[in-house]
């Protein structure tokens, strides 16, 4: 199957924000979460993460120059997000896109989980490896590919490169230092990205 074909049979089987959503809260119910891998690690960070997204959908404002830049989409659109419930970058960004797709009716934000479509996951590798959260944007008419973006913004990825170049290789530590970089961040970079992606496509 060809990515166009790929990416239209994927179309036929994606979740709300909403209802992913729901689906992480009721896997937390059965002590779950999504994906093959469920060890309690995982559950514990799925849990960490319903939280936060949560928290985040709730308090996070998108900045008016972004707003103003999402509002004045005219190309009915769709976002595809690659992602996954234990993943915290996944819960992290999810949240501020569905934020920032809320503010036109232009946008539709839909979601797949990344161990059920692995084949389309291999062709959004980030530097190899099947990084999440992905997003593609599509064109609702043709399905022509708008951008892409993930799985993080630039400034949390040059504290992950650092991580890596000090060796650091304990999950516990990296997810404290991701999470620390994402606190101080407060959703301006992501913000800040997509400021200037969609500043060129509108343009």
């Amino acid at each position: 199957m060809d990515k166009f074909d790929l990416l239209n049979s994927t179309l036929l089987n994606t979740m709300t924000y909403q209802a992913y959503f729901k689906l992480t809260e009721e896997l937390l119910g059965e002590g779950k979460t999504t994906g093959p891998n469920q060890t309690e690690d995982y559950v514990h960070y799925t849990n960490l993460n319903f939280h936060r997204m949560k928290r985040l959908y709730k308090t996070v404002t998108i900045n008016s120059e972004l707003a103003t830049q999402i509002q004045s989409i005219t190309l009915p659109q769709t976002w595809l997000v690659i992602s996954e419930a234990w993943c915290g970058d996944a819960a992290q960004n999810v949240p501020i896109l569905q934020k920032m797709a809320d503010l036109s009716q232009n946008v539709e934000l839909k979601i797949i989980l990344r161990d059920e479509n692995l084949e389309l996951m291999d062709l959004y590798l980030t530097n190899g490896g099947r990084s999440i959260p992905k997003l593609i944007a599509l064109d609702n008419s043709t399905q022509n590919e708008l951008f892409t973006w993930g799985p993080r913004p630039s400034t949390i990825q040059k504290v992950m490169n650092e991580l890596k170049a000090e060796n650091v290789s304990q999950i516990s530590e990296i997810v404290e230092k991701i999470q620390i970089a994402y606190n101080a961040d407060k959703s301006q970079s992501i913000q800040n990205e997509f400021l200037q992606l969609l500043t060129e496509k509108n343009n």
